[in-house]
């Protein structure tokens, strides 16, 4: 059974390899972190409108009498 030799050369390919896919899962992740940021500012804005306009149906219900 041969043993292969991992010359520098070998590591340092291997090494840029890993950063490569690395920096690829990274910019995966910042895109993510993105959709979910813009996905949670829709539900408070949803949610938000949503007591509003509860808050007005109680004040109207109350007024009316």
């Amino acid at each position: 059974m041969e043993r292969a030799a991992w010359t520098d050369e070998r590591l340092d390919d291997l090494l840029r390899r890993f950063e490569a896919r690395f920096d690829r899962v990274e910019a995966r992740f910042d895109r993510l972190d993105a959709r979910i940021d813009a996905l949670q500012m829709t539900l408070v804005r949803v949610g938000g409108g949503v007591i509003i306009g509860l808050v007005g149906v109680i004040a109207a219900v109350i007024a009316r009498g």
